[in-house]
């Protein structure tokens, strides 16, 4: 599923994050950015241990907050750690939109044109899958609407029932948006 607002496409994808072919991944993080296991682990068996030593050596940083580093072996040029939680593993709504928020400023700094998100706190965080979809998307949408050089983000989700999830939300953001007469949302 795709949705246009403004100049950007949103898209919600199922599969591996790992495989997205954008200039940037999000990695959902804890704020010492050790690599341990769900998105962060994946990330670091494909793209090497090297991302993991680069990012250690940014961190610990404020939950919340995102950091770069090089993509290793991965097709994306770099990874945005985004720090969604601590080390007590605990995630909630302010946690997830900060760090949607820093992932999505820390790619118009490097004036990146694409980035792909998982579903930061819904894994280890457990936190909820709806409302996760909402905050990140929620954030999502004001970033292009306040400008932005990325022209695509992508919500590469691992499973099915949470790719259904993110496309409802979708779906519910741009009515919401056709409601406040926003015309540029296709």
């Amino acid at each position: 599923m795709e949705q246009t607002v403004g100049e950007v496409t949103i898209q919600i994808r199922q599969g591996d994050i790992c495989e997205c072919d954008t200039e940037a991944i999000v990695n959902a993080a804890n704020n010492f950015l050790w690599m341990g296991g769900g998105v962060a682990g994946a990330i670091r068996r494909q793209g090497g241990e090297e991302i993991e030593r680069e990012a250690v050596a940014l961190g610990p940083i404020p939950v919340g907050e995102a950091v770069v580093t090089g993509g290793g072996k991965l097709k994306a040029k770099y990874v945005i750690h985004a720090a969604g939680m601590g080390q007590d593993l605990q995630t909630d709504k302010k946690k997830v939109r900060l760090a949607t928020r820093n992932s999505l400023l820390r790619a118009t700094e490097l004036e990146l044109q694409s980035i792909a998100f998982p579903a930061i706190g819904t894994g280890v965080g457990g936190f909820s899958k709806e409302t996760g979809a909402q905050a990140m998307l929620e954030e999502t949408i004001a970033h292009i609407e306040a400008g932005t050089s990325l022209t695509t983000v992508i919500f590469c989700l691992f499973d099915d029932a949470t790719r259904r999830i993110f496309e409802a939300e979708l779906s519910r953001q741009a009515e919401k948006l056709r409601k406040k007469g926003h015309l540029s949302v296709f």
